[in-house]
């Protein structure tokens, strides 16, 4: 097998967690498991198959963790795994610094929402 040479850290982490749809699912994840459809809602623009493969990469790269409940109608959550739990605080920062930005934006004047806060939900 070929040995993978990363030149800096950053690079072993984006090989991991990059592209568009990975950092969005992860900071969906990181206050509680959600059923696919709970994140297909929360990120309406990813399509059914990008969401599939991006949570089969993440389960594969031992970031997220799948719980299959054996039961009629059959349910599937993922969650955060004990190693993806290591991410939160990069994940915390890439969404505080998504908050000021938008926060920017509109002082800018420009016509941007944030729907959510990023807070964790009680």
């Amino acid at each position: 097998m070929e040995e993978k040479v990363y030149n800096i850290g950053v690079e072993a982490t984006m090989d991991v967690i990059g592209g568009k749809w990975k950092p969005i699912i992860l900071c969906n994840l990181r206050y509680g498991s959600l059923r696919p459809s709970d994140l297909q809602r929360r990120i309406p623009s990813i399509s059914q198959k990008m969401l599939t493969q991006q949570l089969r990469e993440l389960e594969r790269d031992q970031i997220v963790s799948r719980t299959v409940y054996h039961q009629v109608p059959p349910k599937v959550e993922y969650s955060l795994s004990e190693y993806g739990n290591s991410l939160a605080q990069v994940l915390d920062v890439l969404c505080n610094w998504g908050e000021l930005h938008v926060n920017h934006l509109k002082k800018q004047g420009k016509n941007v929402t944030l729907r959510c806060d990023g807070k964790k939900k009680e």
